[in-house]
């Protein structure tokens, strides 16, 4: 049985597609169930992955840091490399079933926290490695589809801000919306030391 399970009963196990934004390990691995005899193809970075792809390792660690806020924080996270490359002829794509024995044995072994953060390391033999948030996972008649998003590097103060404030932030900033963001997260967020507040030792 499967250490991650869902509680979900198979009757209520459909068909679906949906967005489900930068889930947990758990609430990814729960979306997966019931599905394990279909082949389980990743999209990321423009494609689909290859039929002989494979999991080439997982890891769970614990971390703990400052942002630049001054703010300390720790979390969990899984992170699932995958290697990307063709395999050999008549090669079949890695199923749900596969997939979530593998999980399940580094839940056994290593130990999985089902509420960390989960992250894929994405990449084939040639090109450098890339690292992607889920997504969106569609259930389809021939195949489970999990698209990947890439992680961007961020301020979490920042961040942290416009979530509280229900704004949704902008993906790309220009010079002038750097400058406006510069004004808000130092006034509101924390980011950032001034001459007036140098003991905060902020890293900016």
């Amino acid at each position: 049985m499967n250490l991650l399970a869902s509680t979900l009963s198979p009757a209520t196990a459909q068909r679906y597609a949906m967005a489900i934004a930068d889930p947990t390990t758990g609430a990814f691995l729960d979306k997966l169930q019931f599905h394990e005899a279909l082949p389980l193809v990743i999209a990321y970075a423009g494609r689909v992955t290859k039929a002989g792809y494979h999991v080439t390792e997982i890891k769970a660690g614990r971390f703990s840091g400052l942002d630049c806020g001054a703010n300390s924080e720790a979390w969990t996270e899984t992170f699932i490399q995958v290697w990307d490359v063709p395999g050999e002829p008549q090669s079949r794509m890695m199923t749900v079933g596969k997939f979530l024995a593998i999980m399940d044995k580094v839940a056994r072994d290593v130990g999985l926290d089902p509420a960390s953060r989960l992250t894929f390391e994405c990449g084939d033999d040639l090109g450098v490695i890339g690292l992607y948030a889920v997504d969106g996972i569609a259930v389809e008649p021939e195949r489970v589809l999990v698209s990947l998003t890439p992680r961007h590097a961020s301020c979490k103060p920042r961040d942290r801000w416009f979530e509280t404030n229900g704004i949704d932030k902008p993906v790309r900033l220009t010079e002038d919306d750097a400058l406006t963001e510069k004004g808000i997260t130092s006034a509101v967020s924390g980011c950032c030391s001034t001459e007036k507040s140098p003991s905060n030792a902020k890293c900016c």
